[in-house]
């Protein structure tokens, strides 16, 4: 599995619609967060390793009502603190 993250921009007052039916529709969501800034909403995504980023994300995360415009970053590795 490979991570991705999404910045979606909502159309006004339609963050929180956008977010529950991202969370309750769509499997590869890990988490959803609301944020400030340019845009309203950032997705943290894994898919398959030969799942095309480009049609997940056009197909399944822009047509959702109420989205109107997504940024999409690709991750490489992934780090956490080391526990003893």
């Amino acid at each position: 599995m490979r991570a991705i993250f999404v910045q979606i921009k909502c159309e006004m007052g339609q963050a929180y619609r956008v977010a529950r039916t991202m969370a309750d529709t769509i499997p590869e969501l890990s988490e959803m967060h609301s944020i400030s800034g340019q845009y309203d909403l950032m997705g943290k995504f894994y898919l398959e390793p030969d799942q095309d980023i480009g049609l997940f994300v056009v197909e399944t995360l822009q047509t959702v009502a109420g989205v109107k415009d997504t940024y999409t970053l690709q991750t490489f590795n992934a780090f956490s603190a080391t526990r003893d």
